[in-house]
C-alpha cells in the first residue's frame, strides 16, 4: 500500500514538472502573500507626505486603490495593517502636495507617457486655489482621475463621506475637460491638445462609480456615464481587434480617427471597470457583453505563451508610469469577473498571480518587480510602482479564488 501511494505521488509530481503545470494557490495562501506584499509595498510608504517613495503622484493614488480593494476582501488582516490609518493620511497629506499641481508628461519613442511634476508658480498657485479645492487637482484629468477612484475605493471601506465629497468635487473639475471636439469627450490635459484613451475611461469610470455611490444625484452621474460610453465606443478607439489603442488624431479638416499607438494593459483594463460600475447603474447587462469582448481580445493580445500577461511595448524598461500598467488590467478583470464569471478571466488572474510569486519575487523581502515572469531585477528592479502593480494581480486572486 505504501509503495503504491508513493508511486501515485511521484508519477503524478513527475507530470505536474513536466507539463509545467502547477498547484493553484488556496485563499490563505493568497491572503498571505497579500500581507507579505503590502508590508513590503508600505515600506516605501511616506507619512508626511501620504505618498509613495520611488513613484509618481498618480501612482501612488493607484497605490491607495490596491489597499482599499484588499481592505474590502480581507478586513481582519487589513485592520493589523493599519490599512485605515493610511487612508486617511494619504487623504490629509496627498493633497497638499505641491509639486503634483503642475506635471508635465511627453511620449517615449515606445509611445509611453514619462511623466515629471514640478511646483507651480505662484499665477498657477492662485489659478488652482481659484477652482475652490484644496488638492488632488492639476493639469492632467487622468491624473485626477486616478484620485477619484482611490478615494472612492477607499470610501468603500471607511464610509467617510470627505472621501465621496473630494471624488465629487474632483469629478466637476474633470466635467470642465469635455467639449465637442472628436464629437465630445473629455481631453487628456488643461492644454487641449490630446484625446485619448485613458483619460476617457478614468471620467467614465468615476461617473459611473458615482451613479452607484450618490443616490440623490444618480441620474446626473448616470447620464453622463451612458453618454461618454457611447461617445467612446463610437470614436475609433476601439480597433477591429478589440483592443483599444492609446488615443486619437484630430485631423486638418476636424475628423478624429485612431491614432494606432500601443494598446497598453491599462486601456484594456479601466474600460472594464466602468462598464462594470456603468451595467450596475443602470441595470443595463448589454455593457457586460461589451466588457466582455475587450476583455477576452486584451488577454489574447498582453499574454504569453504560459498566460503571463506582458506589456509587450515597454518591457522591461517601463519607466515610472508603464510599470503600474498590468496590475491596472489585473484589477479590472477581477471586477469584471466577480459579476461576469468567465473561466479565462479566472486562469488568467491566477497564472499571473502565481507567476510573480514564483518567478518575480526577492524572497529576502517580498519585493516584487515589473516583469511577472521574472527576474524581479529586470528594469532596475522594484518599486512601489512595481509592487502595488504585481499586488493588484494578487488582490484579483484573492477576489476569485
Amino acid at each position: 500500500m505504501v509503495s503504491t501511494r508513493w508511486g501515485g505521488l511521484a508519477a503524478r509530481a513527475s507530470l505536474l514538472v513536466s507539463s509545467s503545470l502547477h498547484e493553484r494557490a488556496d485563499h490563505a495562501t493568497y491572503a498571505s502573500n497579500n500581507v507579505a506584499g503590502i508590508k513590503t509595498l508600505q515600506s516605501w510608504y511616506n507619512t508626511g507626505t501620504g505618498l509613495w517613495d520611488t513613484t509618481g503622484w498618480w501612482n501612488s493614488g493607484n497605490c491607495l486603490t490596491v489597499l482599499a480593494d484588499f481592505a474590502s476582501l480581507d478586513p481582519n488582516d487589513a485592520n493589523s495593517l493599519g490599512i485605515t490609518g493610511v487612508m486617511k493620511n494619504t487623504f490629509t497629506n496627498a493633497q497638499k502636495t505641491t509639486a503634483a499641481k503642475v506635471a508635465q508628461k511627453s511620449f517615449s519613442e515606445s509611445g509611453m507617457v514619462v511623466s515629471n511634476y514640478t511646483a507651480p508658480t505662484a499665477s498657477q498657485a492662485n489659478e488652482f486655489a481659484a477652482l475652490g479645492f484644496s488638492g488632488f487637482i492639476n493639469t492632467y484629468y487622468d491624473d485626477e482621475g486616478w484620485w477619484a477612484l482611490a478615494l472612492l475605493h477607499s470610501y468603500d471601506v471607511n464610509r467617510d463621506p470627505g472621501f465621496l465629497d473630494m471624488a465629487q468635487h474632483i469629478f466637476e473639475d474633470m466635467k470642465a475637460g469635455t467639449d465637442g471636439t472628436c464629437g465630445g469627450g473629455i481631453w487628456w490635459s488643461k492644454d487641449r491638445n490630446y484625446k485619448n484613451a485613458i483619460a476617457n475611461e478614468l471620467y467614465l469610470s468615476v461617473a459611473a462609480s458615482l451613479a452607484n455611490r450618490v443616490p440623490s444625484q444618480k441620474s446626473y452621474y448616470l447620464d453622463i456615464a451612458k453618454n461618454e460610453w457611447t461617445w467612446f465606443r463610437n470614436s475609433g478607439m476601439i480597433n477591429a481587434q478589440n483592443n483599444i489603442n492609446d488615443g486619437l488624431n484630430i485631423n486638418a479638416d476636424g475628423s478624429c480617427t485612431n491614432n494606432g499607438k500601443t494598446a497598453w494593459s491599462y486601456n484594456q483594463g479601466v474600460i472594464l471597470g466602468g462598464l462594470v460600475e456603468l451595467a450596475a447603474a443602470s441595470g443595463d447587462s448589454s455593457y457586460l457583453s461589451q466588457a466582455n469582448a475587450i476583455a477576452m481580445a486584451a488577454i489574447k493580445l498582453l499574454s504569453d505563451s504560459n498566460g503571463v500577461i506582458h506589456d509587450k511595448g515597454c518591457e522591461p524598461n517601463c519607466g515610472g508610469d508603464g510599470n503600474q500598467f498590468k496590475g491596472i488590467f489585473m484589477r479590472n478583470l477581477g471586477y469584471l469577473y466577480k459579476v461576469s464569471p468567465q473561466a479565462a478571466y479566472k486562469t488568467s488572474i491566477e497564472k499571473n498571480a502565481d507567476a510573480i510569486w514564483e518567478n518575480d519575487r526577492n524572497t529576502a523581502n517580498n519585493q516584487l518587480g515589473v516583469v511577472w515572469s521574472g527576474p524581479y531585477t529586470a528594469g532596475g528592479g522594484p518599486t512601489a510602482a512595481t509592487q502595488s502593480s504585481a499586488l493588484d494581480a494578487l488582490v484579483a486572486a484573492l477576489r476569485v479564488v
